[in-house]
Order: C-alpha cells, then sequence, then structure tokens
C-alpha cells in the first residue's frame, strides 16, 4: 500500500479539524437560536452540552481514523471484525457528506455574493424592507444562485485539488486565523456600539427564570435546543472528524487535542455571538430574527453604522471563511473516500467530484425559483431543508450512535482497543471510568435527540 498523506503540523491538524467543525451552525444559526431561547440562559446550557455531548464523540471519530488510517467506511472496514459489515453504515455516513456538500454550497454561495454586493454598495441605499427584497431577488435568481454556488463549489474543489498539505491544510490555516482576527476586528466595532452592552449582558449574563418561563415544557424546549445545537455544531456523526485522525501520527493522544478542536468551535460561536448582539441592541433589532438574521437584519444594521459598506463586507468575509472552511474539510472527507475505494489519483478525483457535486447541487440552488413549487417537508419548505432535515437530523445523529457502538461494544472494535488507540502518546488520558457513561448514558441522548426531533414534526 502507498504511504498515506499526513498533514504537515500539529497546528494543521488542529486548525484543520477545528475549520471542517466551524461552520454556519456557529455563527448563523447559532446567534438566531441564542436569541429565540432567552440568551444567557440557552448560552450556559450550550456550553454544558458542548462537554457532555460533543466531545466524547469527537475523540471517537479521530480514534477510528487513526487506527483505521482511511475515511470512516474504509475504517471501520479495517477495524471490523470477520464476517461484519460497519463498514456499510460508514458509506451512508459519507453519503451524508455528499448531501451536506449539496445543499452547502449554495449557503457559501450567498455568503461569497454579499461579500460582492456589500463591497460593490448595492446595499447601503436599500431600507430594511428594501434588502429583505433584494435577497428575495437573490434567491428567486436561477443563474445568481447557479453562480456563486459554482464559484464556493470551484474554491473547495481546486483546494482539495492541489493536495493535502498545500491545499486542503495551507488553505485552511490561512482562513481559520484570518477568520479569527476579522472576528476580533468586528467585536471590538459592535461592542463601541452605543447601548451595545446591554447585548452583551442580555448574551452572556444567563436569566434563568426564562429557562421555565413556558414551565416543564419550556424548559425542555431550550434544553433540547441547547443540546440539538451543541450537537450540530461540532459536526460529528457523518466521519468527518475520522478522516483527519488517519492523517496524523500517533505522538499525542487524542483527548486533548479534541478538547482543543471542541474549544476552538465553540469559541468562535461566542464570538461570533458578541458581534451580533451588542450590533442588534444598539440599533433595536429582534436577535431572535431567524435565518434572516444574516443576510437581511444585519446589512440594515451595517447600513446605520458610519463606514457600514467597511464593516459589512468583513462581515461577509468572515461569515464565507467559515463556511468555506466547511465545504473544504468535508470535501476532503469525500475525496479520501473515493481516492482509497477506487484507487483514483486527486486529478481524477477531482473531475469526476467537481461534476458529480455540481449536478446534485442543482436541486438545491433551483429549488428557490425553478422549483419552488416542491415542497418537499410540506408548505413553505424546499428542496435544501429537505436535504438538511436528512443530514443533520438523521445521518448526524444516527452515526454518531453508530461510532459510539462500534468503539464501546464487543461486536463492534470495542473498548480496549478504542481506550488503546486513543491513550497512545504524549498528552491528556481519556479515563476508563467514562466507559458506562460512553456506553450507556451517551447513547441513549443520542438517540432522544433523534427520536425529539420525530415527535415536534408529528404533534
Amino acid at each position: 500500500m502507498k504511504n498515506r498523506e499526513q498533514l504537515g503540523s500539529r497546528l494543521g491538524f488542529l486548525l484543520v479539524s477545528a475549520g471542517c467543525a466551524v461552520g454556519m451552525g456557529n455563527v448563523w444559526r447559532f446567534p438566531y437560536i441564542t436569541g429565540q431561547y432567552g440568551g444567557g440562559a440557552f448560552v450556559f446550557l450550550y456550553l454544558i452540552a458542548i462537554v457532555i455531548l460533543g466531545l466524547i464523540p469527537m475523540i471517537m471519530e479521530f480514534a477510528v481514523g487513526r487506527a483505521g488510517r482511511h475515511d470512516i467506511a474504509n475504517s471501520f472496514h479495517a477495524l471490523q471484525k470477520k464476517g461484519q459489515s460497519w463498514h456499510r453504515i460508514g458509506y451512508v455516513q459519507i453519503l451524508g457528506n455528499v448531501l451536506l456538500l449539496a445543499f452547502y454550497t449554495t449557503i457559501t454561495g450567498w455568503c461569497l455574493s454579499y461579500v460582492f454586493f456589500m463591497g460593490s454598495g448595492k446595499l447601503n441605499t436599500l431600507s430594511a424592507d428594501e434588502i429583505g427584497a433584494f435577497f428575495g431577488g437573490v434567491l428567486g435568481s436561477p443563474t445568481t444562485l447557479i453562480f456563486w454556488m459554482f464559484l464556493a463549489l470551484l474554491i473547495g474543489i481546486v483546494t482539495c485539488a492541489i493536495g493535502l498539505q498545500k491545499g486542503v491544510e495551507r488553505v485552511s490555516k490561512i482562513m481559520m486565523l484570518s477568520l479569527f482576527g476579522l472576528l476580533f476586528i468586528l467585536i471590538i466595532r459592535s461592542l463601541t456600539l452605543p447601548g451595545a452592552m446591554e447585548g452583551v449582558k442580555f448574551y452572556l449574563v444567563p436569566d434563568f427564570g426564562k429557562m421555565f418561563e413556558g414551565g416543564i415544557k419550556g424548559f425542555a424546549a431550550i434544553s433540547f435546543a441547547a443540546v440539538g445545537q451543541a450537537f450540530f455544531s461540532l459536526s460529528v456523526g457523518q466521519g468527518g472528524m475520522a478522516i483527519f485522525g488517519s492523517y496524523i501520527d500517533k505522538k499525542r493522544r487524542l483527548t486533548g487535542e479534541a478538547m482543543i478542536v471542541v474549544a476552538l468551535d465553540t469559541l468562535v460561536a461566542l464570538m461570533a455571538g458578541l458581534v451580533i448582539f451588542p450590533a442588534c441592541f444598539a440599533f433595536g433589532i429582534n436577535p431572535g430574527e431567524g435565518a434572516g438574521l444574516a443576510f437581511v437584519t444585519l446589512p440594515n444594521i451595517f447600513n446605520s453604522m458610519p463606514l457600514g459598506t467597511l464593516w459589512g463586507s468583513l462581515f461577509f468575509i468572515f461569515l464565507s471563511m467559515a463556511a468555506l472552511t466547511t465545504v473544504i474539510g468535508v470535501m476532503e472527507n469525500v475525496y479520501s473516500f473515493l481516492m482509497d475505494k477506487f484507487h483514483w489519483n486527486r486529478k481524477k478525483t477531482s473531475i469526476i467530484l467537481g461534476i458529480s457535486l455540481f449536478i446534485l447541487s442543482l436541486p438545491t440552488a433551483l429549488g428557490f425559483n425553478v422549483l419552488s413549487g416542491f415542497a418537499p417537508l410540506g408548505e413553505g419548505t424546499v428542496v435544501l431543508d429537505l436535504l438538511d432535515f436528512i443530514v443533520s437530523n438523521n445521518i448526524l445523529p444516527l452515526g454518531s450512535l453508530v461510532t459510539l457502538f462500534f468503539c464501546t461494544r464487543k461486536f463492534g472494535w470495542g473498548w480496549d482497543n478504542f481506550i488503546n488507540e486513543v491513550n497512545t502518546g504524549e498528552g491528556r488520558m481519556f479515563s476508563n471510568s467514562l466507559k458506562f457513561y460512553a456506553s450507556y448514558i451517551l447513547p441513549l441522548i443520542v438517540l432522544s435527540i433523534f427520536l425529539v426531533k420525530y415527535l415536534d414534526m408529528i404533534f
């Protein structure tokens, strides 16, 4: 077997892994979900959920990838016992990556388009209602959405085609470091707005009474929202972390590495809130306005600021980088699977995958216009909602459940093998005392997330 590609440095591994996790869930969904569920109390529950729910599945994906030396599906194949078929479930997880790219490239295209629209001044003379109509016009134009979707896809394909170290690692490093730099600049600007401290108070000072405003039902709703946001923001469950585990050596134990990645991912979400909430309160905007917060509400806020075009452009550059690091990380996972499975080189993989993803992404882009009559999940839904539902509500939780069973059960890879792998090297040990929690309690939590989503749809 040919020598496997390796990441060039520990920093590269941490930033590439964090970049794959960091995405629109951190900087788009997290702020408006926080706004809808009362601010600081939700953030408090979210941080707890990150620790109790997200860390162990990430450690397990890293361990499976490093031990198996492949993507999630081929690592399952390498580690499973004779006659077992865990790798077939891995194929479904890889499919989840493909489906994610099929709609995520369109969302990334929105971000890239707004860098242009904001930077060129197209938005700075529009009123709040006009900005809403403008975004509706963007969604209603097939050629506009396809162009920006294609650009997002092209950036991902070209980056991965260049190679692991020179492409994926180098670009992810630049984007992640630039992302943090832009965040610091935007936070300073947001915190210096008149009235900004009220937004900080709403965001970071928990009002625990809000947890129980709706009684037990209200507390359950905010708790499951926090658990769901924590789970999905880390993107564990579809093998995205396994591939980066396969690209590193065994010099360091995996618990500490996963903790750093989780911390970086969470830090981006928290910092994004420090940009958005002070700005919303400074201009009297409801921070829980939903998905339109980034593309309708915030441009209106930027237009009200001195040098608003500059601040708006910087914000959407930041948003684009967050989205692109996910596109690149997820795409590398698919690259690795195809190269390992079919023995293709990166050039051939780039051509086949690029064409395939472009075709698969078209229904999402056209779902807002040409295919707008197709409502797969009921009135008001589009193709993007269907793909997001398949990935976020099904493949991610069930994929995590499979990985948990694989690493803890004798009929899988087994706890002893997992512990030996995760504790190889230097650094923080993974405690053997967590076996019961990882084997029984955590799977029940993940399963409850899966079931509650369906119960919400039914009732």
